[in-house]
C-alpha cells in the first residue's frame, strides 16, 4: 500500500479507507441494516425468522425491531451504531425500535444525497439539528393529554395499547390483549415498575385463552404429601443448599475401621439438616420457597412441621416472588429476628392447562399481577411475551408522562409540513439540509402505506395535502387502504416514543455523517503460530 519510499504509519494489514469511500462504506451499511427491518413497520408489517447457526439450531420468529436487530451478527461499524439506538429505545421506551431505525436510515440516504452535491456534512448537520427542534416543537403542539380525567385517560391507553399491537403477532385478539395490559400497567399506581409483571408462558389453548390473574404465580409444584393449601401464609424465601443429607464421599477420601463409622457420619450429617431445618421452622414460617433443591430427609421435616417447601424455584421466579410478598431472600438462618417474611393470604395450586403451578393471592403488594399467556406453540408464545412486553413498557411511560399524539404516519406528516415552512424561511445551503429532514420524515408513512400494499406517493401526497388545512387529524388507514381520520380509529401513540424515535435517529444519523474515515486494525497474531502459516 506505500508508496515507493512512501512511510507506513500503520501496521501491517491494518486498513484505513479515507473521505468518501469511508463516508459511502458507512452509510451503505447503516442504509442495508434500515431496510432489512423496513418490512416490520406497521400493522400490515412481516415478520422475520430468524435462525441460529448454534447446535440445535433454535428458530425466532419475530418483527419486533430490537430483537431482529439484537440477533444479527453485524460487521459494518455504521450498522453498529442502527443497532445500538434500535437497543436503547428498546430500553428507554419498549416500542418504537423499527422506526427509529427506519428514521436514521432515511436520514441518511437524503444526506448521502446532499454530500453527493458537494454540501458539507457539518452544514447538513446543523440543518438537520434545527429540522429535529422545530419537529419537537411541533409534537409537543399537537400531543394531548387527559390524565385528569380517568375514563378518557384510560381509553387513550387502550388504544395506545391496541396500535402497538396491531403492528405485532397480537394484533387478532388485539382488544383483548390491550385490556390486559392495560389492567396489569393501571395496577401498578405509576410506579412503573414493571418487574411485578410477571408474564407466564403455557403452550396449549389459543391466545384468546390468555388471561390477568392478580397476585403471583410460580411456575413450580407443591412437593409430596405437603399442604395444598395454606391460609395468611408466612413465606420465607431462600437460597440455601437443602442436601446436605446425602453423604458427599465422592469427592472426599473418608477412611474407616468398619462400616458402623460410615453410619455414624451419615447420622452427623443428618442431625446437621435436622438443626437447619429446626432453625429455619423457629421463624414461625408456614411457606419455605428455596432457590436450591430440597432432599427428601429435609422435606419430611417440613412436612411434619406443616410448612410447605417449594423447591427450585427458578431465578427470576424467586426475585419476584420475594419482591410483591415483601420479604427477602434469606441464606443464614441464625437470627430469625433480622429475616424480612414474605406475606401473602392464601397459597393454593392450580391448574392451567395440563400443569399445576402455585399461586400466590392477596400479597404484599397489590400491584402485582401475572399475565398467562396460551398459545399453539412456543414460537408464538415467545413473540406474544416480546409484543406484550413492548406494550406494557410503552403503556408504563404513557402513565409517568401522560401525552398522547396521533399516530399512523400523523405526526410524521406533521413535522415534516412545518419543517419544509422552515427550509423556506432558510438561507443558504442549510435548507436543503432542511428539506431533506422533512422527505426523511415522509419515509415513515410511506413505508406504513407500502407495507400494506398500497400506493405509498399517492398516499403521502394525499397526506400532505390534508395537512394543509387547519386542525387536520389525517393519518394511514392501512385497513381501508386510504387516508383516515386517526380520532375516529383511534390509533394513538405515546407521545415520549415519538419523541424518543425522533431524536434518537437524528443524533444517529449526526454520528455516521461525522465519519471520513474508517480504520481497522489489524487482526492480532497468534502466538507461536509463526509467520510459516
Amino acid at each position: 500500500m506505500a508508496g515507493a519510499g512512501g512511510t507506513r504509519i500503520l501496521q501491517d494489514e491494518a486498513v484505513e479507507e479515507k473521505g468518501e469511500r469511508a463516508r459511502m462504506a458507512s452509510f451503505v451499511g447503516a442504509m442495508a441494516i434500515a431496510d432489512l427491518v423496513k418490512t416490520t413497520l406497521g400493522p400490515k408489517g412481516m415478520d422475520k425468522i430468524l435462525q441460529s447457526t448454534g447446535r440445535g439450531q433454535n428458530i425466532m420468529v419475530t418483527n419486533d425491531g430490537a430483537t431482529i436487530l439484537k440477533s444479527l451478527y453485524v460487521d459494518n461499524p455504521a450498522a453498529k451504531v442502527l443497532v445500538d439506538i434500535s437497543k436503547v429505545q428498546d430500553d428507554e421506551v419498549g416500542d418504537g425500535t423499527t422506526s427509529v431505525v427506519v428514521l436514521a436510515g432515511e436520514l441518511l440516504r437524503e444526506a448521502e444525497k446532499l454530500i453527493s452535491q458537494k454540501i458539507h456534512p457539518m452544514t447538513i448537520i446543523s440543518g438537520f439539528r434545527a429540522a429535529a427542534e422545530t419537529g419537537r416543537g411541533i409534537l409537543e403542539k399537537a400531543s394531548f393529554n387527559n390524565s385528569k380525567d380517568k375514563d378518557k385517560f384510560r381509553r387513550d391507553l387502550l388504544n395506545i395499547a391496541m396500535t402497538t399491537l396491531s403492528s405485532k403477532i397480537l394484533s387478532q385478539d388485539k382488544e383483548h390483549f390491550a385490556e390486559l395490559a392495560v389492567d396489569a400497567v393501571l395496577r401498578l399506581q405509576g410506579s412503573g415498575n414493571l418487574e411485578a409483571i410477571q408474564i407466564i408462558q403455557k403452550p396449549g389453548g389459543s391466545l384468546q385463552d390468555s388471561f390477568l390473574d392478580e397476585g403471583f404465580i410460580l411456575d413450580k409444584r407443591i412437593g409430596v404429601g405437603q399442604p395444598k393449601r395454606i391460609e395468611n401464609a408466612k413465606i420465607l424465601v431462600a437460597n440455601t443448599p437443602m442436601d446436605t443429607d446425602k453423604i458427599k464421599i465422592y469427592g472426599a477420601r473418608v477412611r474407616v475401621d468398619s462400616m458402623s463409622k460410615v453410619a455414624d457420619i451419615e447420622a452427623a450429617e443428618k442431625d446437621k439438616m435436622r438443626q437447619k431445618c429446626d432453625k429455619i421452622i423457629q421463624h414461625g414460617i408456614n411457606c419455605f420457597v428455596n432457590r436450591q433443591l430440597i432432599y427428601n430427609f429435609p422435606e419430611e421435616i417440613f412436612a411434619d412441621a406443616g410448612v410447605m417447601a417449594i423447591e427450585h424455584a427458578d431465578f427470576d421466579g424467586i426475585e419476584r416472588l420475594a419482591l410483591v410478598t415483601g420479604g427477602e431472600i434469606v441464606s443464614t438462618f441464625d437470627d430469625p429476628t433480622t429475616v424480612k417474611l414474605g406475606h401473602c393470604k392464601l397459597i393454593e395450586e392450580i391448574m392451567i392447562g395440563e400443569d399445576k403451578l402455585i399461586h400466590f393471592i392477596g400479597v404484599d403488594k397489590p400491584e402485582a399481577c401475572t399475565i398467562v399467556l396460551r398459545g399453539a406453540s412456543t414460537h408464538v408464545l415467545e413473540e406474544a411475551e416480546r409484543s406484550l412486553h413492548d406494550a406494557l413498557c410503552v403503556l408504563s411511560q404513557t402513565v409517568k408522562d401522560s401525552r398522547v399524539i396521533y399516530g399512523g404516519g400523523f405526526p410524521e406528516v406533521m413535522m415534516s409540513n412545518a419543517i419544509e415552512d422552515l427550509a423556506r424561511r432558510t438561507p443558504g445551503k442549510r435548507a436543503m439540509a432542511i428539506e431533506a429532514f422533512a422527505t426523511a420524515l415522509r419515509g415513515i408513512p410511506s413505508t406504513i402505506a407500502e407495507n400494506a400494499g398500497l400506493d405509498a406517493a399517492e398516499i403521502v401526497t394525499q397526506l400532505r395535502a390534508e395537512h394543509a388545512k387547519e386542525r387536520s387529524k389525517a393519518g394511514v388507514d392501512v385497513i381501508r387502504g386510504t387516508i383516515g381520520n386517526m380520532e375516529e380509529l383511534g390509533i394513538y401513540e405515546s407521545f415520549k416514543v415519538k419523541q424518543a424515535v425522533l431524536m434518537s435517529a437524528t443524533e444517529a444519523a449526526e454520528m455516521i455523517m461525522r465519519v471520513d474515515e474508517i480504520i481497522k486494525c489489524a487482526p492480532r497474531k497468534r502466538e507461536g503460530m509463526g509467520h510459516g502459516m
